[in-house]
C-alpha cells in the first residue's frame, strides 16, 4: 500500500479535495455546502450530505446572529471545547456549557429532570443573542421546544444534532416543527463533534464574508 505524502499544513485541504471528489456530481447548494462538507470531514460519513436539514433562511440567521456577538450554548463540554476559540474571538462571540455547573445539577435533582434540560433553563437568563447547539441530549431539544411553545425562551437559532436511540429522532422533528431557525441532523446520527463542526463551519463562513 502506497501512502500519500501530504504536508501537515495541507492535510485539511487534501481531505476536502477527496470529499469533493467522492461527492462526484452530487449538487449541494452553495449556501449550505461549507456546513455539509465540514460535517462529512469531521465524521467521514457521507450520509450528512442527505440528513442535514436546513430551515428556510437558517444559515443567514445564524450568520447574522454570530455577527452580532452571539453566545453559543452547548449541551456538552466536548462540543464547547471543539468550537474554535480564535474564530469566536474574531466575531466577539463566546461558547459556554452549563452541564457541570452546581446550580444546574441541583435544579435537575430538584425537578427530576436531566442536566441538559436544566441547562436550557439556565440559558434562558443569558440576556444576549443565543444559539443553542445540541450534540448529545435530546432532552435539551425537548426542553427548548417547551420554552419556544410558551415564548419563555426563544433562541435565535438551534443546531440540533443529538446522537442515539431514545427520543433522538422525535426531538429533532419537534425542533424542525418549532418554527425556530435550525440546522438539524435528522435521524439517529449526530454527536458533539458534529455540533461543533457546524458551529465552526458557520464561523469560517463569516470570516470569508468579512474578507470580501
Amino acid at each position: 500500500m502506497n501512502l500519500e505524502y501530504v504536508l501537515p499544513s495541507d492535510i485539511e485541504r487534501r481531505s476536502f479535495e477527496i470529499i469533493e471528489s467522492e461527492l462526484g456530481d452530487r449538487f449541494i447548494p452553495d449556501d449550505i455546502k461549507p456546513i455539509v462538507m465540514r460535517a462529512i470531514h469531521t465524521t467521514a460519513d457521507f450520509d450528512y450530505a442527505d440528513n442535514l436539514y436546513f430551515s428556510d433562511g437558517a444559515v443567514d440567521k445564524l450568520l447574522d446572529t454570530l455577527s452580532r456577538g452571539a453566545v453559543i450554548v452547548t449541551d456538552t463540554n466536548m462540543a464547547c471545547s471543539g468550537v474554535n476559540k480564535k474564530a469566536l474571538a474574531r466575531h466577539n462571540c463566546q461558547c459556554v456549557c452549563f452541564m457541570a455547573d452546581d446550580d444546574v445539577a441541583e435544579s435537575a435533582r430538584a425537578n427530576g429532570t436531566t442536566r441538559a434540560s436544566a441547562s436550557v433553563d439556565k440559558a434562558a437568563g443569558i440576556g444576549k443573542p443565543v444559539i443553542y447547539a445540541v450534540g448529545n441530549a435530546p432532552t435539551a431539544l425537548v426542553r427548548l421546544c417547551e420554552h419556544i411553545s410558551t415564548g419563555s425562551f426563544v433562541p435565535e437559532a438551534v443546531i440540533g444534532a443529538p446522537v442515539g436511540f431514545v427520543n433522538v429522532v422525535q426531538s429533532k422533528e419537534m425542533m424542525i416543527d418549532s418554527g425556530v431557525p435550525c440546522i438539524v441532523a435528522r435521524g439517529r446520527k449526530g454527536g458533539s463533534n458534529v455540533a461543533a463542526a457546524i458551529c465552526n463551519a458557520l464561523l469560517y463562513m463569516l470570516d470569508r464574508r468579512m474578507d470580501l
